[in-house]
């Protein structure tokens, strides 16, 4: 497995649209239309006057990363509704071996 990490951060007035976006439409989206997606994590975090989203999406290789983000897939892939809401956000993504989950 192939954990795909990235962060992005809003305005405090907007974070919890932007969770609600990922739920509703980006999250859901993903799991319809790429094989080998098995799951993702949403971490949040209040800084100030800034909100820190980490998602940890989980895929079984990286074709199915590709088939996610294309050939450039360490770029961070975003709707342009989601790209309105975030203040700042990674350009890059890291990938990482899985080495050890829960069960």
């Amino acid at each position: 497995m192939i954990s795909r990490i990235w962060h992005g951060w809003t305005d405090r007035s907007n974070a919890d649209a932007y969770e609600e976006m990922l739920r509703s439409v980006v999250l859901p989206g993903i799991g319809e239309r790429i094989n080998g997606y098995l799951g993702v994590y949403v971490l949040r975090r209040d800084d100030g006057d800034e909100v820190e989203f980490v998602t940890v999406t989980m895929f079984a290789s990286y074709d199915a990363i590709r088939s996610f983000a294309g050939d450039n897939f360490e770029g961070a892939v975003l709707e342009p509704e989601a790209k309105k809401l975030l203040s700042r956000f990674q350009e890059r993504v890291k990938h990482y071996e899985t080495v050890l989950a829960p069960d």
